[in-house]
């Protein structure tokens, strides 16, 4: 007669058990997570701290309390220094406006640099044009026989000089301007060919505030002020420049 098989009953049971165990620890409720920061534990800790002792202080006190001084530290610095940051800005905006002008004026002066030989080209065409122009003007000396001139132009024609007289000078930059009131009268072609006749003139002429007028008998009376000029030779120019620095 055989004996049953005992092992086989107790692995049976204890499987059995580690069932039931196992529904049992499924049954229990899960414990509640802790939470990250303890503040109750947090406030128990400054409660104990001793002031006199510092290194014995907890961890999370010492963090928090750096950390505390640390931005009391930096507002304290912003708050104090807000007032000198808004100079230096203000410098600094200044600065940076300055340079913006300094930057165009040095492109400026590179392009003038780059056509320096065109400008140099032009001046002297400038020079050129200004010497030709100033050979058209008297000096001093030749003045009087611009007015002999002028004055022989009316009586070609035929004109009736009535009155020929020369103002004062009118002293410019480099030149002196000669005002001359004419009254003429005469046809109309010859007052006509008279202007021709002051155009032609190898020095320049003007005639300003014309008044051409009939006369009884058919003729024109021309009343006009002809105005011619002449540089200043170097001792008038000099003059000039002491005069205008004596009133400055």
């Amino acid at each position: 007669m055989k004996l049953p098989d005992f092992s086989s009953l107790l692995k049976r049971k204890s499987a059995a058990e580690r069932l039931a165990e196992k529904q049992a620890a499924k049954a229990e409720p899960a414990a509640p997570k802790a939470p990250l920061i303890d503040f109750q534990r947090l406030a128990l800790d400054f409660k104990t701290l001793d002031p006199k002792d510092p290194g014995l202080w907890p961890l999370a006190p010492r963090v928090v309390i750096l950390l505390s001084l640390f931005c009391a530290l930096i507002a304290a610095a912003w708050g104090f220094g807000a007032i000198g940051w808004s100079v230096q800005l203000e410098e600094l905006a200044a600065q940076q406006n300055q340079e913006a002008k300094h930057k165009e004026e040095w492109l400026g002066k590179k392009k003038q640099a780059v056509n320096l030989d065109e400008y140099r080209r032009q001046l002297a065409e400038i020079d050129r044009s200004f010497g030709a122009l100033l050979k058209q003007l008297p000096n001093k000396a030749e003045m009087g026989d611009m007015l002999v001139d002028i004055n022989k132009a009316a009586q070609a024609r035929g004109l009736l000089v009535e009155l020929f007289k020369p103002g004062g000078e009118g002293p410019r930059e480099f030149y002196a301007e000669v005002p001359i009131t004419l009254n003429l009268t005469g046809s109309y072609h010859d007052i006509g060919g008279f202007t021709g006749d002051l155009a032609k003139l190898p020095r320049i002429v003007t005639l300003n505030d014309i008044n051409l007028s009939a006369n009884a008998n058919g003729s024109l009376a021309l009343r006009t002020t002809a105005k011619t000029f002449r540089y200043l030779d170097e001792g008038e120019l000099a003059s000039q420049k002491k005069a205008k620095g004596g009133k400055k």
